[in-house]
């Protein structure tokens, strides 16, 4: 038991980074997460997450592998592709999410190809899926830093941003906190996807903000247990992906991500709101 779950945290540094990182991730993503879910929003994770890959291959190519550099250049062009698809999106015929794709597919072959001529195939493997084992400290203060913003803010506009996603007419109709609630929304899901990406890259740093918070739906109905249950799920998913990668010789991104994945199976099956098995389940006549 020590040798399989405890020994590997222990006595290795670099897993105790990789701990308090995917930890720290799990707990801003989780319920960023839920929100994008309720507002069906979550391709538009996956849209940004994409986006910010040509930001942080320009903050490579002036400062290298720059936690710095590549979180700023990150965070503009996330913010960017979002503030733009947005506006094409009010200004044209095109939806939404069409815009976003278009932005995104866009943003992925520019990142790729920067990286791909001015580095190496290691520099784009570090980019594209993250290095969560080689975490530093400055690495692991920005996602705490991160957790710990986005955690606070969400407190600050849970209210507001609950009432939009289930009733944005009311909300329009009592107060105007609609438009701020959804730019500084859109502005915590590009900061956790920059942050995240640090670890798991941005091909993965989607997978551990919509994996836990669409297994926690089928688990609740209630907005505070789905976040709860999110959190918990991205925990879990850190901690055993972690231990898959160390016993077996996987990639640590890809395992926690994977370990995410099954967890929403498992959920799709067994869990009580909606899973496969109580819908199943013989109903007593005249049940709704």
């Amino acid at each position: 038991m020590y040798d399989t779950f405890i020994a590997p945290f222990a006595e290795f540094d670099f897993m105790q980074r990789a701990l308090v990182g995917v930890v720290a991730i799990a707990l801003g993503s989780g319920p960023v997460g839920i929100f994008l879910m309720l507002r069906r929003m979550s391709l538009t994770g996956d849209a940004i997450a994409h986006a910010i890959l040509p930001g942080a291959a320009l903050g490579y190519l002036v400062a290298g592998l720059s936690l710095p550099a590549m979180t700023l250049g990150g965070l503009v062009a996330g913010i960017v592709v979002a503030v733009a698809a947005g506006l094409v999106a009010r200004l044209t015929s095109l939806k939404e999410d069409a815009s976003l794709a278009a932005f995104y597919l866009l943003s992925l072959a520019l990142g790729v190809t920067v990286i791909s001529v001015r580095g190496s195939n290691i520099d784009l493997l570090h980019v594209l899926f993250g290095t969560v084992l080689a975490l530093d400290d400055a690495a692991l203060l920005l996602l705490a830093g991160v957790a710990t913003v986005t955690l606070l803010a969400l407190a600050l506009v849970y209210r507001p941003l609950v009432l939009e996603c289930v009733d944005p007419t009311f909300l329009r109709s009592v107060s105007r906190a609609g438009p701020p609630t959804h730019l500084l929304f859109l502005g915590l899901v590009v900061l956790n996807l920059v942050a995240g990406f640090h670890a798991l890259g941005t091909l993965l740093a989607v997978g551990l903000m919509m994996l836990p918070a669409i297994a926690a739906r089928f688990w609740s109905a209630d907005i505070t247990i789905m976040m709860i249950v999110a959190v918990g799920a991205g925990l879990v998913s850190g901690l055993v992906g972690l231990l898959l990668s160390y016993h077996f010789e996987l990639p640590a991104g890809p395992a926690i991500i994977l370990t995410a994945g099954g967890i929403y199976i498992l959920s799709l099956i067994i869990g009580p709101a909606g899973g496969l098995l109580w819908l199943l389940r013989p109903r007593k006549h005249l049940e709704a």
